[in-house]
């Protein structure tokens, strides 16, 4: 296997779409702008999801699933989400294609148009809110928490696996409640469970804050974020939960009878995270040999490469690895025996480094003999020698050094690129040598924002919730500030 990648310093974005192609996590296909994500890529898009799904059932929500097409009509309802979704919606027309004539092939058929478009979901909000208006009458049905896991579509023009693709996978939680306090608790909690799922499991540092008018969510009062900072010193978004204060319950009608028996609107949270996590895992710890994944998050925790040259000494191995292979599972440990005859033990090496497997484990005649076996961790590329009784407790060990390695990595590298400036001049500087989040003050208007964003590519990716109160002077306009806000350049 050619393993051979571009180095990050000479070209990062052709380093990250070797590694997405190389280590089989997705590839285009036959559609523009839309992926096929290959076995290995869905394997850690499936236990993302596993452990997501686990805290959302654990916070109360339950799982639904909602229609892929929605009218027109309803979009139009809520008109600022309208409005921040118009340019991206994908419209069915037709029900029906028909054999064309004098050998035209397959044709739309002109008398199957629908009397009313639809459109492919780009998020639920409207179709699940109409059903939501069917499901509420009383403050008894309160609060409703849910979740969808399903594929939306966004025609992005631009298109980058997992990071921006036309059509994309991802999960969508939907929740109506009786007050606006319980609502904005709600937008909160899951900022923190993404939080937590970010940095306890994908091993990824991240600031959480709220999104400014700008950047909100179309139809948010208020926009929670949670922002990640790449290698590249790029910041990515890699989670919102959004306060949607009464706006769909108005549009749809959605009303409760009230434990004082008054008709009241109900008050609205959304939020999701999307196959984007994938990306932001890439690009949070791989290096130039290839994938770099975090223990909870392999597919594969550990694979054993049995180094042999006669069949005798195949047998022997083999069975070796497969009792260290069935230890190791009792544990709940994820473990690969690579007994394929195909292909040598260096090529294998090479393939489980590219895949970022986070341990091997090498076994040949003389270890065997000595009852020894190496040990390879992906994360330092660096081997050992361990006795074969106390392999499984060394590899314990060491799943959790690796994961607690790679986000004390991650967050050293996100503490030194986030840089305090005073002055424009100093944020250009950053900016363009440094990278990373810069930490300025801001006059709290639109127009600066827009201006900061023209001139430099940057925009504030939140104001972070632990921001101090302090006087400052905005670091473009020279007009009077409260707080620093964090600005960088972004996925």
């Amino acid at each position: 296997m050619s393993k051979k990648l571009t180095k990050r310093s000479d070209d990062y974005s052709k380093w990250y779409n070797e590694i997405v192609a190389k280590a089989d996590l997705a590839e285009n296909s036959g559609v523009r702008g839309m992926m096929v994500i290959k076995p290995y890529g869905y394997a850690i898009w499936e236990k993302m999801q596993a452990e997501l799904d686990k805290m959302f059932k654990e916070t109360g929500h339950e799982n639904a699933y909602f229609p892929l097409l929605i009218p027109k009509s309803y979009f139009s309802k809520e008109a600022s989400h309208v409005d921040g979704f118009a340019k991206e919606c994908a419209v069915v027309t037709h029900y029906r294609l028909k054999n064309g004539e004098e050998g035209e092939g397959i044709v739309v058929d002109e008398n199957a148009k629908l009397e009313e478009e639809l459109i492919i979901r780009p998020t639920s909000e409207t179709i699940i809110w109409d059903s939501y208006r069917k499901w509420i009458q009383s403050y008894r049905d309160l609060p409703l928490l849910i979740n969808q896991w399903a594929n939306v579509m966004r025609w992005e023009m631009r298109t980058r696996l997992f990071l921006r693709t036309a059509e994309f996978l991802w999960q969508e939680g939907h929740t109506a409640h009786a007050t606006k306090a319980e609502a904005i608790e709600e937008a909160q909690k899951m900022q923190g469970v993404y939080a937590e799922f970010a940095e306890k499991f994908m091993a990824m540092p991240v600031i959480k804050g709220t999104k400014t008018e700008s950047e909100r969510f179309a139809g948010a009062l208020d926009t929670y974020t949670i922002e990640a900072l790449m290698q590249d010193g790029k910041a990515l978004q890699a989670g919102t939960s959004h306060f949607l204060g009464q706006n769909f319950a108005k549009a749809f009608d959605v009303k409760f009878t009230s434990n004082e028996g008054k008709l009241e609107y109900v008050w609205a949270t959304s939020w999701g995270v999307s196959t984007r996590l994938m990306g932001a895992l890439v690009m949070t710890h791989s290096d130039d040999n290839g994938l770099v994944l975090p223990p909870k998050l392999a597919p594969i925790q550990v694979v054993i490469v049995p180094i042999y040259k006669t069949d005798e000494q195949y047998e022997a191995i083999s069975e070796k690895a497969n009792q260290i292979t069935k230890e190791l599972r009792k544990l709940g440990i994820s473990v690969k025996f690579d007994n394929r005859r195909t292909h040598k033990p260096g090529w294998k090496f090479a393939e489980y480094e590219l895949k970022g497997v986070p341990l091997r484990i090498a076994i040949g005649p003389r270890d065997l003999e000595n009852g020894n076996a190496e040990l390879a961790r992906r994360d330092t590329l660096t081997k050992e020698i361990v006795k074969q009784e106390e392999l499984t407790e060394r590899i314990s060990g060491l799943l959790v050094e690796i994961q607690e390695n790679l986000y004390k990595k991650a967050y050293d590298f996100r503490e030194d690129h986030i840089t305090e400036v005073n002055s424009f001049e100093e944020f250009k500087e950053v900016l363009d040598k440094k990278g990373g989040f810069i930490s300025a003050h801001w006059d709290g208007t639109t127009e600066t924002e827009e201006k900061i964003k023209d001139l430099t590519k940057a925009t504030i990716r939140c104001i972070p919730l632990d921001a101090k109160e302090e006087e400052g002077i905005c670091v473009f306009s020279g007009n009077k500030s409260s707080k620093r806000v964090l600005f960088s350049k972004a996925y």
